[in-house]
């Protein structure tokens, strides 16, 4: 890793599952209270539904159950936080956020080993700071995670 990859990295903390993860904060368009979801049947368990932000339709997940994590309703602290890349917006719900925070890449280690698939697969690394371990979720993956939906059937004419 050369000096310009050591940068420190503005990232806002999350809870998902009791776990403190970090989202890079370029990425986070806004924080929000989770909003009224509309279940889409025939989609994996982390796609939480859609719903009406700010008049656009807005996919929202819930990566809980890919983290190993108890998917348990969200309380009154509960968040949706809305990510960004390019054009693509998608709702990440979460059980609250903590704040932002400054991650030293020089300081990420490899998500731990005994991480199932689905987590790992997730999480670019994790860092510890005073409050314990906090993973880097991967946006690349999180927004990859579209290509795992199946495909809507087109009517043939």
């Amino acid at each position: 890793m050369d000096s310009a990859d050591a940068r420190p990295d503005e990232v806002v903390v999350v809870v998902l599952g009791g776990c403190r993860y970090a989202l890079p904060l370029p990425s986070v368009a806004e924080v929000g209270r989770p909003p009224a979801l509309t279940r889409v049947p025939g989609l994996p368990e982390w796609v939480a539904g859609v719903t009406n932000w700010r008049g656009r339709v807005l996919g929202v997940i819930d990566v809980r159950a890919l983290l190993a994590a108890d998917p348990a309703p969200l309380d009154r602290g509960g968040r949706l936080v809305v990510l960004n890349r390019g054009a693509v917006a998608l709702g990440l719900l979460t059980e609250g956020v903590e704040g932002t925070a400054v991650v030293d890449a020089a300081s990420l280690e490899p998500p731990l080993a005994h991480l199932p698939t689905s987590a790992g697969a997730l999480l670019t690394g994790q860092v510890t700071d005073a409050g314990g371990p906090v993973g880097l979720l991967d946006l690349e993956a999180v927004f990859g995670l579209a290509d795992a939906l199946p495909r809507p059937r087109r009517a043939s004419a």
